[in-house]
């Protein structure tokens, strides 16, 4: 730009008020979760104990042993190097043995696995390495809100595939239009999923991979709860399918399998082309993840491998938590859909409280719950329109706490009747 040829009508004053805030971050998604902050510090102002139920952060540590590797680990003198946007090879070969072992999946540690900041780091920039402005993504409705946040950083449009109860929160691929899979560059799915528990079984991932090597789009499987089943369920991988390598990458989180939430720690999995589009990006924004937690996450997955097939790991807690929480909510009147997986319960709305008023949305659920009762919850509506009609309760409290959230949500919802 030729700064002399910029006219200045007001002789040195801007003519107009700058902002410092980029249009686009208006597109990312709902302020639901600062909204939800700023109902629980209300209620914490007005006396209330509070029982938050709303974000999705395990609420236990780490094993102990875990941890201890990681305190040995940061003492080394030599572990101060910045670690490499590739990873360590003994982490990329530890990520594919245990891919092996849990899904019978083979992987090239060099070329199919990558390792991320946490799995919302892969995410956030996985539009932007293998899109281009103006490209169309498929996305679930509704859906974690990273999803649509990552397309509106990358200048990508998203197509909402809608998620509905009656189809148990599959989406009916047969209803995607042809026009929309000859334009989308990839579909983004979630099972066992966040918000909706829904489960995929591996004739779902056949049809899947079938459909996309059809119309050659990339399927992005968002794996981060792939341990925690219940009633006996193992959730798949979409790279159990032959050739899903093909058209298909995996996202695995340590946050929720291994309690590791605040080590930022995940991988990439799959198709190489993808794996090493976002490799490439990530070489320009960041330095790789800190080789001790890397180390940390090998002896997790090592650790995992080893133990008895009766460890269930965190299932085994979520699970008793599941129980816990919706037979209580149960004896207060209000039946909720038990999740077969996660660490969430995606609840339909009472009757009592829509009762046909156009007042009565999720998000004012949410809102008087903690404001009279002090408990957090998150509004359907923060994950896309589908969700208008539902909540969603996180089950990081112990039991005890879970129960006396059900007591206070039986409270409120009996209160709504009058």
């Amino acid at each position: 730009m030729d700064l002399d040829k910029v006219s200045n009508p007001s002789g040195g004053v801007p003519s107009k008020k700058r902002s410092w805030k980029a249009d686009k971050l208006g597109s990312m998604g709902s302020p639901i979760f600062s909204e939800a902050a700023e109902w629980r510090a209300e209620a914490q102002r007005a006396g209330k104990i509070v029982i938050n139920l709303g974000i999705g952060a395990p609420d236990e540590a780490p094993a102990e042993d875990i941890r201890r590797k990681l305190s040995e680990a940061v003492l080394r003198a030599d572990a101060y190097k910045y670690p490499g946007t590739e990873g360590t090879a003994d982490f990329r070969e530890r990520c594919a043995e245990w891919v092996k072992y849990r899904f019978g999946a083979e992987l090239d540690p060099a070329a199919e696995i990558l390792p991320l900041l946490g799995s919302q780091d892969g995410l956030a920039h996985l539009a932007q390495a293998v899109c281009n402005p103006g490209d169309l993504a498929i996305l679930p409705d509704p859906g974690y809100p990273i999803y649509a946040g990552s397309l509106a950083i990358a200048g990508v449009t998203p197509w909402l595939l809608p998620l509905r109860e009656e189809h148990d929160f599959l989406p009916d691929l047969a209803a995607i239009p042809d026009e929309v899979w000859e334009q989308a560059v990839f579909m983004l799915l979630n099972f066992p999923g966040n918000p909706v528990a829904a489960l995929a079984d591996y004739e779902f991932f056949e049809k899947l991979v079938a459909l996309a090597k059809k119309w050659n789009v990339l399927i992005v499987h968002d794996l981060a709860y792939s341990e925690m089943g219940f009633d006996g369920h193992r959730p798949h991988s979409v790279l159990e399918v032959p050739g899903a390598k093909e058209t298909a990458v995996e996202l695995h989180s340590f946050s929720k399998s291994f309690n590791m939430a605040g080590c930022r720690i995940g991988f990439l999995a799959g198709n190489a082309e993808a794996v090493g589009a976002l490799r490439e990006l990530k070489g320009h924004i960041d330095f790789g993840a800190f080789e001790p937690i890397q180390e940390t996450a090998v002896y997790a997955l090592e650790r995992a491998m080893s133990a008895p097939e009766s460890d269930r790991g965190v299932a085994a807690l979520y699970e008793r938590r599941r129980d816990v929480f919706v037979s209580a909510l149960a004896a207060e009147g209000w039946h909720v859909r038990k999740p077969g997986a996660t660490m969430f319960v995606w609840a339909r709305l009472p009757e009592s409280w829509t009762n046909g008023e156009s007042d009565r949305s999720s998000k004012s659920f949410s809102r008087e719950l903690m404001r009279q009762e002090g408990v957090g919850s998150i509004p359907g509506s923060a994950f896309g329109a589908q969700g208008e009609g539902y909540v969603r309760f996180s089950l990081v409290r112990e039991e005890e706490a879970l129960r006396e959230a059900a007591r206070r949500i039986g409270r409120f919802v009996r209160s709504a009747e009058r």
